[in-house]
């Protein structure tokens, strides 16, 4: 699958297209029927599929404070949107610059003369432009004289199909795995680089392997038992997904200690799977006390993941 990051890396070849606009956050089975359906147009019309979202998402940057926690990044909407054969994703850079363009604008400057889109399906409460003033009615009105067609993500969702982002990120609040994964289609799972901590792990016995989120709010928060993949390999282990209060820390990450392991990891890309819940994240009186809490979330971890 191509990536085309940015408006001035569409170039001459990528005018002809089926296309969807959206978040897709998660990619999850709700996403997927439109997207299979997507597909299928694409090959009917013998054009490539391609899919436009837009980073940051723009809610995180007209209201980062109030801006849903995100089920997926980049990477991993790259990866999802690959797997179930998507042409081309197109990841268009959103700042006030961008959402203060003309409406009339966004469609024919981009839709219609850079990538010549022939179908296109949103979703029928997409608003774009200065103001917000393009809406499904503006596409399917330009459509009509621009030979392209208009559908709403809903005509092409399952008919039963009532999933959404929201609904994932209320579950996986609630450590609701099952519900959460039986919405995605997968298990949730956050992938990342390993980078350098403070290392204070290593000084009471539980090293740790820490991923930046960076930007991104995490759907969850606390202690958690997970599996962990290496390079295809997958081994057991205990995760915590915070601030870290007790060592008065700022940044949002994810440190998992991996269980019987000893391999060095800086750099590397890993996944982690969540499985089960084992508490909230709270900040103790001292390290000591943290060092204790740990041991025992670390014995639990083992029982509930051995005992699957």
């Amino acid at each position: 699958m191509e990536l085309i990051r940015g408006l001035h890396n569409i170039r001459e070849k990528h005018k002809g297209c089926v296309l969807t606009i959206g978040k897709f956050d998660g990619v999850h089975l709700g996403h997927r029927a439109v997207l299979t359906n997507l597909i299928s147009q694409a090959k009917k019309l013998g054009l490539p599929s391609t899919v436009m979202v837009f980073e940051p998402q723009p809610e995180e940057v007209f209201t980062p404070k109030h801006a849903p926690a995100r089920l997926s990044r980049l990477r991993d909407k790259y990866e999802q949107l690959k797997s179930l054969g998507v042409d081309r994703l197109l990841c268009i850079k959103f700042d006030k610059q961008f959402a203060s363009s003309d409406a009339h604008d966004f469609i024919n400057d981009l839709l219609v003369d850079k990538l010549g889109v022939k179908f296109l399906v949103v979703g029928d409460d997409f608003r774009f432009g200065k103001g917000r003033q393009g809406d499904f009615s503006m596409l399917q009105e330009h459509g009509r004289y621009c030979d392209y067609q208009v559908v709403s993500t809903q005509s092409f969702r399952h008919l039963d199909c009532r999933i959404s982002s929201t609904e994932i990120r209320d579950a996986l609040a609630c450590g609701d795995f099952q519900k959460a994964n039986d919405m995605l289609g997968r298990t949730f799972s956050i992938a990342g680089k390993v980078v350098h901590g403070e290392k204070k792990g290593r000084t009471i016995g539980f090293p740790t392997a820490n991923v930046l989120l960076k930007r991104c709010i995490a759907p969850i928060n606390g202690v958690f038992a997970v599996n962990v993949l290496i390079e295809n390999q997958v081994y057991k282990g205990v995760a915590n997904v915070g601030k870290r209060p007790t060592l008065n820390g700022e940044r949002s990450q994810l440190e998992v200690h991996i269980f019987d392991f000893n391999q060095q990891v800086y750099g590397n890309m890993i996944r982690v799977e969540f499985n089960h819940k084992l508490r909230d994240e709270i900040k103790f009186d001292s390290f000591e006390l943290l060092k204790q809490q740990i041991q025992l979330d670390a014995q639990q971890a083992k029982q509930l993941l051995c005992a699957q």
